[in-house]
């Protein structure tokens, strides 16, 4: 399974940006997305207000130095790290990771998940649309990903104010909309939140242009009963109601609120750590509680000394443990204030967070020279074979460990689970049917995954 190259140049780094007043999303206007959204929509049922969170570790998070360490294994798989243990009896967790140890009765450890792609977007796109790719090398996913999926499957079942999927990119690497086309595409925010000058531009117009655009709409409701009398068909009413959409979002105070941090308390801030990796996990804390139902938040670079990048870490681009020790506990403090965050606000029966990457790493340890340093230092190679996953809120029983890994993490022993799995339990928690029929490529209709169901434990 592991990729025998000497050099991976990691996920491509994929940006979007968002231009006041104007929403652009594959070069579509706001009013030309929502439209492009409606004509899709699924009618009838009204899920319960629900929402998930997606902390993507791109790159690939080494399970044996995060959540399922081997310490009884040979040197050459166990590595430096150590266990720890946590509040609840039986499960461990990283000696880097002690603010997790802190909350664990709040989350689960999956570790027994695996699937065949060991290539970053072949990999994301396996793990995220639960279809095995046509193209593995290819960076846009060719069937719809979680995020898009969500998007499209509440369309018109949440409310407007507040956009449904917000991502810090356009797309994660190996993900997309594929089939489903750039209507579903997230609201993307991908500045650093810690920035004392973040913003999100196209919802912090100008007072002049919001009272022009409140003008307008009071103009387009005095018009409502005459448009009853002369439009029997509804035709004029949809038209007007997309562009109606446009103007509640670009004007919404909720949603410009949401993503003001600087409403937040201070102290909860630094809790969370003053770094996008931290800044970031608040911020989608802030945008569920708001109403968004998908926020994908990519934890590559924290923005912090270091040089700390994307969780590739093979041994031509770094050092294993020294990476592992600069990284984990700005991750660890991140990650952990969320979950406490999400609990301590009552938001854990609505907010489901999962924690992953697109695999692991493999058990043994390859031992190569640096690109940068130029001495022999130890990484690990691209896994699918077995990884770890984190879940936690969903309204779930939690504090406990699903599944195992053989005694070198291998691949599973115990409660073998499918990425698709996962997505199914994901779904359920959102209202959505897994089973239902979407086009991919050709127009053929197709489920949402071809298999999986949600995982009994979770429920």
């Amino acid at each position: 399974m592991a990729t025998k190259q000497r050099s991976c140049p990691g996920p491509i780094h994929r940006r979007g940006f968002l231009e006041a007043g104007t929403l652009a999303m594959g070069g579509l206007a706001l009013g030309d997305l929502l439209r492009l959204r409606a004509e899709a929509s699924d009618a009838g049922q009204t899920p319960t207000d629900t929402s998930v969170i997606l902390i993507w570790l791109q790159g690939g998070p080494s399970h044996l130095e995060t959540y399922d360490l081997k310490p009884e294994a040979p040197i050459d798989y166990r590595g430096e790290c150590r266990p720890i243990e946590t509040n609840v009896p039986g499960i461990s967790v990283c000696e880097h990771l002690p603010e997790h140890a802190k909350v664990a009765d709040k989350f689960n450890l999956i570790r027994s998940i695996s699937h065949g792609f060991a290539n970053h977007a072949g990999g994301a796109g396996r793990f995220l649309s639960g279809y095995n790719p046509l193209r593995p090398l290819d960076p846009l996913a060719q069937f719809p990903c979680l995020g898009p999926v969500v998007s499209k499957m509440l369309e018109g079942r949440r409310d407007p104010a507040m956009p449904r999927y917000v991502g810090s990119a356009k797309n994660v690497y190996g993900g997309g909309s594929a089939s489903l086309g750039a209507a579903y595409l997230p609201f993307v925010v991908g500045s650093d939140p810690n920035d004392p000058k973040f913003a999100v531009n196209n919802l912090s117009l100008s007072g002049g242009v919001k009272d022009r655009l409140d003008d307008r709409r009071t103009l387009l409701d005095a018009f409502d009963s005459v448009r009853l009398d002369v439009d029997r068909s509804g035709v004029v009413d949809a038209i007007d109601k997309y562009n109606q959409e446009a103007v509640n979002l670009l004007t919404s105070d909720r949603a410009k609120e949401a993503f003001d941090l600087s409403q937040e308390d201070p102290k909860l801030r630094d809790k969370y750590g003053r770094h996008k990796w931290g800044q970031r996990a608040l911020l989608a804390r802030r945008l569920v509680e708001a109403g968004t139902s998908f926020v994908t938040m990519q934890m590559q670079n924290p923005g912090i000394a270091g040089g700390i990048g994307n969780w590739d870490i093979h041994a031509v681009n770094g050092h294993l443990f020294e990476d592992t020790r600069a990284r984990l506990p700005v991750f660890d403090r991140a990650v952990a204030s969320l979950i406490e965050d999400l609990y301590d606000r009552g938001l854990d029966k609505k907010v489901m967070l999962i924690v992953s990457g697109e695999f692991g790493r493999t058990p043994r340890i390859n031992s190569q020279k640096g690109t940068r340093s130029g001495v022999m230092q130890p990484g690990r190679d691209h896994y699918p074979a077995a990884m770890s996953v984190l879940v936690s809120g969903g309204g779930m029983q939690t504090g406990q460990v699903i599944g195992s890994t053989t005694s070198k993490g291998e691949r599973p022993q115990d409660r073998p689970l499918d990425p698709n799995d996962l997505l199914a339990t994901i779904y359920q928690h959102l209202g959505i049917n897994y089973r239902e029929m979407v086009p991919d490529n050709s127009g053929r209709p197709v489920p949402l995954i071809p298999h999986g169901t949600p995982i009994a434990e979770l429920l």
